[in-house]
């Protein structure tokens, strides 16, 4: 059964995370994916995620997919407990994810049960196409991302950042344009969607 847990901000979320695995996840070792990351100048969250990762217990073993081998891919996206994809740029997440191969590898882990752990854009990723994010994030940096037909392990379109600086106004023209188009899924920073093989809900954090 699938199950993933897609949010907008890990770090803001992480004690739901606990509460989703059952505390199961201490000392679970988890492939961190800071690919999306690499073309943006703002990255601040993937040292945030991965703290918030080694605080609830888990052991961090990273993957930078854009450069590592193919045996290195294969070995880490099967041999650990959890996968988890950082924010940054949707659409070179997404190029790299394809040319590497490591977007058919994650969908079979995923369809075998693994835990899957989205950040921003490691969360839109999940859906079925992410054309809807190009406001969000600059689609030029992926010259080579060919279409925008995305893994497709979700039937909706998460929608990150909703109502927080500096994504609130993106995010509402985003919504406004496909609201009536696509099953859009919008969460907030401290908000996160669970997803229970075909069954899904959002959790909200406690402040």
């Amino acid at each position: 059964m699938k199950k993933m847990f897609l949010a907008s901000s890990f770090v803001d979320v992480a004690d739901l995370f606990v509460k989703f695995t059952s505390a199961k996840c201490v000392g679970k070792t988890v492939t961190f994916i800071p690919t999306a990351s690499l073309v943006e100048e703002v990255n601040f969250y993937v040292a945030a995620g991965r703290d918030a990762l080694e605080k609830c217990g888990l052991i961090v073993d990273e993957l930078e997919i854009s450069t590592a081998p193919s045996e290195e891919i294969n070995s880490k996206l099967q041999k650990n407990d959890y996968i988890y994809v950082t924010g940054g740029n949707t659409f070179f997440l997404l190029q790299e994810l394809k040319r590497t191969g490591a977007d058919k590898i994650i969908k079979e882990q995923i369809s075998s049960g693994k835990m899957y752990i989205g950040e921003s854009a490691g969360s839109i990723v999940m859906s079925r196409n992410i054309e809807y994010v190009k406001d969000m994030d600059d689609f030029t940096a992926a010259p080579n991302v060919g279409s925008f037909s995305s893994l497709g392990m979700v039937g909706f379109y998460p929608v990150p950042h909703h109502t927080n600086a500096p994504f609130k106004q993106v995010v509402e023209g985003i919504i406004t344009s496909y609201d009536e188009k696509i099953d859009l899924c919008p969460i907030s920073n401290t908000q996160a969607i669970i997803v229970n093989g075909d069954e899904f809900e959002v959790w909200t954090a406690q402040t």
